[in-house]
């Protein structure tokens, strides 16, 4: 049985850091695109907006990679095998699942759909637990539970009545489509973000932006164009970027509890717009996120288990406790190539991250 050393635990619970702030970032990013494409519905069709924030997103990879992997030897490009799944996170995460979210939004006001998005969460749980059996212990649970009823706070109709509009329905079939694209992107998460972000963005983009002109939905005025592509760089491309990244170390579930504070940051962003109005349940339910996102940010899981030999490709270092292949010359740098584990025993808290979320012996 192998132990790690001090340097090696510190620079897994730094990791553990920066995934959980990148998710953090990545809600706010995405939490601000419900309100701003609120007001950009006044001016263009919903499939055509779709397809144009998607674009922005494309952009926002390419200048990602050019900013983080200029030579393209620090993450592991995108293979044949990885394409079923990066088409699905095309098909649902930036095709249908934002052209229903426009539909919605066009008879939705913004701050009823930011609520809705806690629905992502659920649907992101649900198929990480079910469908790709990611671990979830009883603190993970907790937080999940904490952030979900702060979304069903906010959700409550204090004058009695209850239902779901049609737009409505449309936006929790959009959240179920990003909670395919999630665990899909988790598959994947090994591979550059930048890359998957751009390719996601650029070929959903351009197909919605087709789309809405083949339906007769008016072309977007020179105004419009710019603004939704910035939006889409920033609320879309930058957002996802982070997500993947946390998605590495957290896993679908822990990363999809962190980036539900979204439908929080876009309630706040939507106050200024007309007929919309929170009321007291903004307060009431702000602590219940914050100890949602408190529980995963201290979350500590440790004991001793068998990594099974595997062989993969991602972006890595060799003084991380799990990389002791030889690279001469690469010992101190981060790097990316492909790569045989041999079969391992130890101990040490951990996360479902890259190594972690393969079945393993406790």
């Amino acid at each position: 049985m192998s132990f790690l050393s001090e340097k090696q635990i510190s620079i897994m619970k730094r990791s553990d850091l920066d995934a959980i702030l990148m998710a953090l970032l990545a809600a706010a990013l995405f939490g601000a695109v419900v309100p701003a494409s609120r007001i950009l519905l006044f001016n263009i069709g919903p499939v055509t907006l779709a397809g144009l924030l998607y674009v922005g997103a494309g952009i926002g990879g390419l200048i990602i990679r050019r900013l983080t992997n200029p030579e393209g030897k620090n993450e592991s490009p995108i293979r044949r095998t990885d394409l079923p799944w990066l088409m699905g996170v095309i098909v649902f995460g930036s095709v249908i699942g934002p052209i229903l979210c426009m539909v919605g939004l066009t008879t939705t006001p913004a701050s009823t759909a930011s609520l809705l998005l806690n629905a992502e969460l659920a649907f992101t749980t649900l198929i990480a637990v079910i469908g790709f059996r990611e671990p979830l212990g009883k603190r993970g649970i907790c937080a999940i539970i904490a952030v979900v009823s702060g979304g069903l706070l906010l959700s409550y109709d204090s004058s009695g009545t209850f239902g779901l509009s049609p737009g409505s329905i449309l936006i929790i079939l959009a959240c179920l489509c990003w909670g395919l694209d999630n665990n899909f992107t988790r598959v994947i998460s090994g591979k550059e973000p930048a890359q998957i972000v751009m390719i996601k963005g650029l070929v959903a983009g351009i197909f919605s932006v087709c789309l809405g002109q083949a339906i007769g939905e008016p072309f977007p005025t020179v105004g419009i164009i710019p603004a939704a592509l910035i939006i889409g760089c920033l609320g879309y491309g930058f957002s996802i970027f982070f997500v993947i990244r946390a998605m590495r170390v957290l896993g679908s579930a822990r990363t999809g509890a962190l980036f539900a504070t979204a439908p929080f940051i876009g309630l706040v962003l939507s106050l200024p717009l007309p007929g919309e109005s929170p009321g007291l349940q903004l307060l009431l339910s702000l602590p219940l996120m914050a100890v949602g996102a408190w529980l995963i940010a201290t979350e500590q899981h440790s004991h001793r288990h068998i990594h099974l030999a595997i062989q993969h490709e991602h972006r890595h270092s060799h003084d991380d406790g799990h990389h002791v292949h030889h690279s001469p010359g690469m010992e101190d740098v981060v790097h990316a190539h492909p790569h045989e584990h041999e079969k391992i025993v130890h101990s040490h808290s951990h996360t479902p991250d890259l190594h972690h979320f393969h079945e393993h012996d406790k």
